[in-house]
């Protein structure tokens, strides 16, 4: 088995192999290190949205956590540490981009090939790839023509000296709500260019007290009690907003407006700061410090469009230009097409590209008609808005060591979805998804044209519950 990518998913899958006791697997990394989006993404205030006694593997238990929102640093220390401790290291192969993956039909085995020019086989072939790791850069008039630094967030410059200077910040979602904090003391001046407001909620984040620490290091039954009831929050709290659920929906805004009526006194700031859409339809985002940055006076919104960048700053819509010394682009990530820009190519030659034209779509997000032993971690439909990654990925990381671990059993060489069975499961998403609160909006990084092509419409609960056997009809094997 070769597994493309070492983040959260990749390295949860390599770590249930070898619990199952398969060891012959190799992951190629196109980077020099683990961590997926947690190396990459080290921009000031960089931090998970979820707990993160949750956000971490199940059978990995850290208590050592220093805030209930564990910061970018250690999480990513605690990735590496995790590839350590399983000896995953051994099976990494880094510094290794896969360029291509074609299946060879009378071998039965994916053939790959790196950009380098490296060639690889295997029996089954897993994309850990991830969905935030493009950053999206939008084109705007005259970028080239800019006389100061200017970059996306997760391509951060560290050497980048922002004291005392004027600041543009294009882009105001989730990694931005993070940074703006950060640098807004620092910055002369800080200009936020907003397309669209948010809904915020506080986030209640504090250090843990030593004595949590320690007792979460040494009685289990308290640590796994603390998670527990962090997911159950999640899926009886959060998720029924996506639902539309109208009493969750409006707790939600009033935790929301008891919020920015504390930190925001100016109504006009106040008005330009609260969406026209309804909650849920857009990520709910937490921060406990986002709504007092944006309150102070070196610090100003604008919600008028960008005309064009000149060489001192940005020229908005209406025809004012607000000079910048530095531009920062906090516009979020490519998440469509999945897996690109690799190559990949399946039964009689087809590309993936071309059966997911119409939108992505993976029976239980993880695998394709057409293209066998192929496995997708992350893939189609199988994001969330209310709870922890982590979860999904460990469902499919089971489900995959399952089958594999049966065809090996029974003397199977190949397995693939039947295409009736992945209609089926789709339409049955996309049924769900057009009642969600998503589908409220006409654009949003969770869909891919009309069609909401990243969600999962259900609760982790449901996914768990789903991956827990193969439903054996669904597939072909051989």
């Amino acid at each position: 088995m070769i597994i493309i990518g070492a983040g959260f998913s990749g390295m949860g899958l390599a770590i249930h192999l070898q619990k199952s006791g398969i060891r012959d697997f190799a992951i190629l990394e196109k980077a020099d290190e683990v961590g997926g989006t947690w190396r990459e993404n080290h921009y000031p205030g960089a931090e998970c949205d979820i707990a993160s006694a949750l956000y971490s593997y199940s059978f990995e238990h850290n208590a050592d956590w220093q805030y209930k929102w564990a910061e970018q640093p250690q999480i990513f220390d605690y990735l590496k540490g995790t590839a350590k401790k399983y000896n995953l290291y051994e099976h990494i192969h880094f510094a290794t981009e896969v360029a291509s993956a074609i299946y060879d039909e009378q071998g039965k085995c994916w053939r790959l090939r790196s950009v380098d020019g490296e060639e690889w086989c295997c029996q089954f072939l897993v994309a850990a790839v991830g969905q935030l790791h493009h950053p999206f850069t939008p084109e705007i008039p005259g970028q080239s023509e800019f006389k100061g630094a200017q970059f996306h967030s997760a391509r951060w410059q560290h050497d980048v000296d922002l004291s005392n200077k004027h600041v543009a910040v294009v882009g105001n979602a989730a990694s931005a709500l993070q940074f703006i904090p950060q640098i807004a003391p620092e910055a002369a001046k800080l200009t936020v260019f907003q397309r669209g407001a948010n809904w915020v909620i506080p986030k209640l984040d504090r250090p843990y007290a030593a004595w949590e620490q320690w007792l979460s290091a040494r009685v289990p039954l308290v640590a796994s009690y603390y998670r527990f009831s962090i997911w159950l929050r999640n899926e009886l709290l959060i998720y029924p907003i996506m639902q539309g659920r109208r009493l969750h929906c409006r707790i939600g805004l009033w935790m929301h407006r008891r919020y920015i009526n504390k930190h925001i006194g100016d109504p006009v700031l106040r008005a330009k700061l609260t969406p026209d859409y309804p909650m849920g339809a857009k990520r709910i985002l937490v921060s406990d410090d986002y709504y007092a940055a944006m309150a102070r006076s070196n610090v100003e919104l604008e919600v008028d469009g960008i005309a064009q960048v000149t060489e001192r700053g940005i020229t908005t819509t209406d025809g004012r230009d607000i000079p910048a010394d530095v531009i920062i682009y906090g516009t979020g990530f490519k998440t469509n097409p999945f897996l690109a820009p690799m190559d990949i190519r399946g039964v009689e030659g087809r590309h993936l590209r071309d059966a997911w034209r119409s939108g992505a779509q993976a029976y239980l997000g993880m695998m394709t008609s057409g293209f066998p032993n192929l496995f997708v971690l992350y893939g189609p439909n199988t994001n969330l808005g209310h709870n922890s990654i982590v979860i999904m990925a460990e469902s499919q990381a089971r489900y995959i060591c399952e089958a594999i671990t049966a065809l090996g059993r029974d003397g199977y060489s190949a397995i693939e979805v039947k295409a009736e069975a992945e209609q089926e499961y789709n339409s049955e998403m996309q049924r769900r998804l057009a009642k969600m609160a998503w589908n409220a909006i006409e654009a949003s990084w969770y869909k891919d044209g009309n069609k909401i092509t990243n969600n999962w419409p259900g609760s982790t609960y449901e996914y768990i519950r789903r991956t827990r056997r193969l439903k054996w009809k669904d597939y072909q094997l051989t």
